[in-house]
């Protein structure tokens, strides 16, 4: 009689590991997700970055320049 009473309760157990491991694996696919999101975004800000120093100039450039003007 007990084997009966096993068979389910193992059925029911081994459903619950399907139901883990397919939890994890989307789990795992969102933070693959998020990270890739974090690195586009790093490199949009370190290109806008790039774009603005270059339009802009930076101070030590303005100084240098200034240096040549009193020559």
């Amino acid at each position: 009689m007990r084997p009966l009473l096993y068979t389910p309760l193992l059925s029911l157990l081994v459903a619950g590991c399907s139901v883990v491991a397919v939890a994890d694996a989307a789990v795992t696919v969102v933070a693959t997700t998020v990270k890739v999101g974090a690195k586009v975004v790093e490199t949009t800000v370190d290109v806008a970055a790039a774009g603005v120093k270059a339009v802009a100039g930076t101070s030590e450039d303005k100084d240098k320049d200034k240096g040549k003007e009193k020559d």
